[in-house]
This record gives C-alpha cells, sequence and structure tokens, in this order.
C-alpha cells in the first residue's frame, strides 16, 4: 500500500474485498486498523467473486446472466448475477477452502509416514498440493483403481525424495583408536581409586571394631566376676567366648581385606578345639553353668567345623576345574578341530537342558484350565516332589477320619523328612551345575571361535532384523493422496463439516432463484450456461469437468449447461476491484473517516458492500 518508516499515513482511498457474508465484526476490525492506524481518507468492501465474474465479462468468457462459483482459501460461495447486477438473496457460501485441503494433505503424510513429520511442514504440504493434486472425475473408480494396485495407479503416483546422504563406513583412525583406549584407561584408573578407597575405608571399620573388642577384654581382665557380668550384660554380649569369637571373625576379615596369608587362619581354626574342652567332657560330671556353657562351645565348635568344611569344598572344586581346564587344554593342543566341535556339541546340549527346565518351570501359568499343548503339573513334578504331595494328601485325608495322631510314634518323624523341600536340593542343584557349565563352554567358545554367538544373545526369528537406511526409506508416495484431499471440496464431510458442496451450492443457488417471481426458467437457463468458477483452489485439474458433470445431475433433461474457468482464478478478483477503484462510482460507495468517527460501528452496519458494480 505504500507504507515506509517516513510515511506512516496514507492519502489515499482503500479498495477492501471479502467474501460473501462475511461477519461485520470481520469489517469493523479491518476498519479500524485502516482508520486509526493508517489514516486512510475513505474504504469500500467488495466480494471478490464479484469483482473477478465483472473482469471476466470484460474479457468475453462468461454473460451478463450467470454463477460464480469461488473457491478461495478458507472459504467457497456460488453468487448468481441477472443483468450483469449479483443477486445476494439467492448467494449461498460454505466454510471450506483450499486451507482444509492443504491440512488435509499434511494429516494424511503424517499418519503416513510419522518418522518424517518434521519435514511435512505446511508449506512442504502447500507446494505438493498445488504441485500433484487433482480431481478425480468419478472418485469411487479412482479409489478402485489404487485399491487393486493396478499399473495405472503406479503410473499416477508421485514421490517425493527427502534429502539423504549414504552412510560411510570409514575404518577408525588411529587418533580415534588411542583416544579410546585413554578414555577407557582413566574410567578404569578411576575405578581402581574407587575400589582402593573403599577397601581403605573398609580396612579402617574392621581396625576400629577389633580395637573395640579387644579393649573390652582387656576390660574384663581387669575386673572381677560380678563387674564383668555387668559389663558383658552393657555390651549386650552372654559370656567371654562370644566375644572372642566375634574378635576372631572380625580378624579373619580383616586379613582378608588386606590380602594376607590363610595360613594363619588355618593355625587359628585348628587351635580351636583346645578353646572349647568341655566339649568332651561328659555332662555328669559339669555343673549347671557349666552345662551351659558347654552348649555354647559346641555352638561355636559346630560353626567353626562348618567353615573348614566349606573352605575344603572350595579347595576341591578349585582342585577339580583346574585339573579338568588342564585337560581340555591337552585335547585342544592334541586336536583343535576336534576339540571345538565337542565344545559345540556340549554347548548345544547344556543350553537345551536348562532352557527345557526353564519351560517346564514356567508351563502352564497361562492356561488357567485350558490345555496349553505341553505337559501338565504333574509330569513336571520330579520325583521328590510326587512323594510330598503324596504323604501330605494322605496326612490331611487320615486328619479328617478321628482322633489326630500324628507324631506319637517315631516312625511318624520320618515323614517330616520326607515332606521337607530340602529334598528338592538335590534338583535345585543340578540345574545351578548345569547353568554354572554351561557359562564356562560359552567362555571357552568365544575365546576359541571369534564368530561364535551364544543363542541368548540372537534376535529371535520373528523380529524384525535392523537394516542399514536407504534412498527408499527417505521417499514419500503420493498416491490415493492426490485426489483424496481435493475431495473435501465436494464433499466436507471428509473433514469433519457438514455442509454442502461445490455442486450442492450451485443448485441451491439456482433453486433460490426460482423464489423470486420475476426469475423464470428461461433465466435459469441463461445463468447454467454461463458457470464461471474462480479462486485458487479451482486451479485443480480435473475440477471443471467434475463440476459440470454433478450440477447437470440437478439439472433438467437436455437442458443447457456450461462451466468454465477464469483467465486467472488468483488475481482476476484483483483486477476486477482495481478497475472499479478506478471508476467514478467508486467514490459513491465509500465509507469516509469523518462518518466512521462520527457514527461508529453502527454506520459500518448500514454501510453495504458495493453493489452497483462497474
Amino acid at each position: 500500500m505504500g507504507l515506509n518508516d517516513w510515511a506512516p499515513q496514507l492519502d489515499h482511498p482503500i479498495m477492501m474485498t471479502e467474501c460473501i457474508c462475511n461477519p461485520i465484526s470481520s469489517r469493523v476490525k479491518m476498519a479500524e486498523l485502516l482508520f486509526e492506524t493508517y489514516g486512510v481518507p475513505s474504504v469500500a468492501f467488495g466480494v471478490d467473486a464479484a469483482f473477478s465474474y465483472k473482469y471476466n465479462q470484460r474479457l468475453g468468457i462468461c454473460r451478463e446472466d450467470g454463477l460464480a462459483i469461488c473457491s478461495g482459501l478458507a472459504t467457497s460461495h456460488a453468487i448468481p448475477f441477472i443483468k450483469g447486477e449479483p443477486v445476494w438473496d439467492a448467494c449461498c457460501r460454505t466454510n471450506i477452502g483450499g486451507y482444509h485441503v492443504t491440512d488435509y494433505l499434511k494429516q494424511l503424510l503424517s499418519l503416513k509416514y510419522p518418522y518424517h513429520m518434521s519435514n511435512i511442514t505446511w508449506e512442504k504440504a502447500e507446494e505438493l498440493k498445488m504441485e500433484h493434486c487433482y480431481i478425480a472425475s468419478d472418485y469411487m473408480s479412482e479409489l478402485q483403481i489404487f485399491q487393486k494396485e493396478t499399473k495405472e495407479a503406479e503410473e499416477k503416483t508421485r514421490y517425493w525424495q527427502l534429502p539423504w546422504v549414504p552412510p560411510q563406513e570409514e575404518a577408525p583412525s588411529e587418533e580415534d583408536l588411542a583416544r579410546k583406549a585413554a578414555f577407557k584407561e582413566k574410567q578404569s584408573q578411576r575405578l581402581r581409586e574407587m575400589a582402593a578407597a573403599k577397601r581403605s575405608l573398609k580396612i579402617s571399620e574392621l581396625e576400629n571394631e577389633l580395637c573395640g573388642l579387644e579393649g573390652l577384654l582387656q576390660q574384663l581382665d581387669e575386673v572381677d566376676e560380678a563387674e564383668g557380668t555387668a559389663v558383658l550384660a552393657r555390651m549386650g554380649y552372654l559370656s567371654r567366648q562370644e566375644i572372642e569369637s566375634a574378635a576372631l571373625k572380625v580378624t579373619q576379615s580383616l586379613r582378608k581385606a588386606k590380602g594376607e596369608s590363610n595360613e594363619a587362619e588355618d593355625k587359628v581354626d585348628a587351635s580351636l578345639a583346645e578353646k572349647y574342652p568341655l566339649t568332651l567332657v561328659p555332662d555328669e560330671m559339669l555343673t549347671p553353668d557349666q552345662l551351659k556353657e558347654k552348649k555354647k562351645q559346641i555352638f561355636l565348635k559346630t560353626t567353626t567345623e562348618g567353615r573348614l568344611r566349606a573352605k575344603q569344598k572350595r579347595f576341591e572344586e578349585e582342585t577339580f576345574k583346574e585339573r579338568q581346564n588342564q585337560q581340555d587344554e591337552e585335547k585342544r593342543l592334541e586336536n583343535p578341530e576336534l576339540y571345538l566341535e565337542e565344545l559345540r556339541s556340549r554347548y548345544k546340549e547344556l543350553f537345551e537342558k536348562v532352557e527345557q527346565r526353564k519351560r517346564q518351570k514356567t508351563n502352564g501359568h497361562h492356561s488357567n484350565g485350558h490345555s496349553s499343548g505341553g505337559v501338565g503339573r504333574g509330569e513336571r513334578l520330579s520325583a521328590a516332589q510326587r512323594e510330598r504331595m503324596r504323604l501330605l494328601t494322605t496326612a490331611a485325608f487320615d486328619r479328617g477320619k478321628g482322633e489326630d495322631t500324628f507324631g506319637a510314634r517315631d516312625e511318624d518323624w520320618q515323614v517330616y523328612k520326607l515332606m521337607s523341600k530340602d529334598n528338592d536340593d538335590d534338583d535345585d542343584k543340578g540345574q545351578e551345575e548345569d547353568e554354572a557349565e554351561l557359562a564356562r563352554v560359552t567362555s571357552k567358545l568365544q575365546e576359541l571361535d571369534p564368530t561364535f554367538v551364544p543363542k541368548s544373545d540372537q534376535l529371535p526369528e520373528h523380529l524384525p532384523r535392523s537394516r542399514p537406511l536407504t534412498a527408499e526409506d527417505y521417499k514419500i508416495a503420493l498416491g490415493v493422496e492426490r485426489f483424496r484431499c481435493p475431495e473435501v471440496l465436494f464433499q466436507p464431510s471428509m473433514v469433519g463439516v457438514d455442509q454442502a458442496g461445490l455442486d450442492e451450492m450451485a443448485a441451491i443457488s439456482l433453486n433460490r432463484l426460482s423464489a423470486r417471481a420475476d426469475i423464470d426458467e428461461s433465466v435459469k437457463d441463461r445463468i447454467a450456461i454461463s458457470i464461471l468458477v474462480t479462486g485458487g483452489s479451482s486451479l485443480f485439474p480435473g475440477l471443471v469437468p467434475r463440476l459440470e458433470a454433478l450440477i447437470r445431475q440437478s439439472r433438467p433433461y437436455l437442458s443447457p449447461l456450461k462451466v468454465v474457468r477464469a483467465s486467472d482464478p488468483v488475481l482476476d478478483a484483483w483486477r476486477g476491484a482495481a478497475i472499479y477503484a478506478d471508476s467514478r462510482g467508486f467514490s459513491l460507495q465509500t465509507f469516509s473517516m469523518q462518518d466512521y468517527y462520527e457514527q461508529g460501528e453502527a454506520g459500518l452496519r448500514r454501510h453495504n458492500i458495493v453493489y452497483s458494480l462497474y
């Protein structure tokens, strides 16, 4: 409009176009902006479709009597003309336009390619709509073509290639390898420092605890028996031997934390028997207090012996593993291929055995009374478990018969041993041994065979395997979307708008003309042979023949009909308005600034849009 920083005001009138049935509030806001912000002297309002029709009438494309169907950005409307003047009472408007087509296309592509949603912007959807969308002559027939995936459908499909750079696999440079090695060493050093700090803290705590126990023993040596009993009660100990046992455990833990040899520990354990002399004395020769002390010494001695047996067992297991590793190494050196094949067979056998046990434990949990195709609960129980179930059932059955005398005989207590779940330890122990052996064989195979991949690390066959992305993954196909999106101009219900389409609007406008007494069928026939399609949304290929075919269905049989497109559907409205603004009648249709300040919004309500066109 010729605005700039040094001239923010306008000194010439403004011709403003709007669609039919535009709300008065919208016109008031526009007038307020023009008068109060830009200081325009006067303004006139006119309908864009009317200006486009009058301009094309000057070019000879349409006649004085006709119908203008304008499909713009947000609205579409039909305006009939008689003797060159618009008949506003017979006009029709629908709130559907190019905006809804673009928005529908963007939604469909975003749902179809959710991983490329950032690339499907509004501007790109508008560009794709203008370049590739068209109006189908028969919507349902066109859908069937794409549903059957015929050659014609492939020819009508358009592709949009997104930017894609082929991945380049380059071997890591020496600098990268050195940087990764340095980072790994740094992380290892940090972990070592953390472990050393934790070990130092633990040693300090154990030393403080041992110092406290030794101080307590020294205190007991300095006091008499009565005061010693009070000290023990205050510190939570029952006897001096309990404190010595605790000090012994702390000493062993401290030596283990410091990494000292266990020979001293073995000597200490061996000498413990001398500290429990009461265990060898018969009960008849002991006083009641000595009997209590004997029970404590028996408990401590039993604990020590159990610890020694566990240590001996660990030593035997380590010796066995060492001997087994030595035998495996001899086999490998003797015949490497045979040894590797035996390891694979052993791995397969152990893996199937472990997996079978897992399936037996989990099978049937989801059956809920229905057969799952696997073994039942009774078949999954071991022999010891089935025997325990039988004894429990028998005991419950006998209990309900009469007086409960179970436990009166010594033989009854043997049942408890059979019922105990400890008998299942053999099964659990066997499973743990199989899993440990499977882990050892897996580690050995990974060490000797670089191509070996454990089955637990392999992807299931039903899962899709990842593949490198190609240019096809960055290609967006426009098939059915090309004609499905513009179809909303004829079927607004596809986007949730319950209003008439373009063909129905033309029929409604012609029917409203029938209500006027001065209009007969001959006038409607003249209007029907001069239907002008204008507006940006009328640029879709195939719109004119589709609209003509649909309007013909609502017209009498063999009645004349002609639908034409404007010379320039986008700019014809501006050219028509420019011609009218340059005419002498323009000043008679303007609303001045003086009228605005005197009448305000009420004046704009009374001010009509341009009726008498050039």
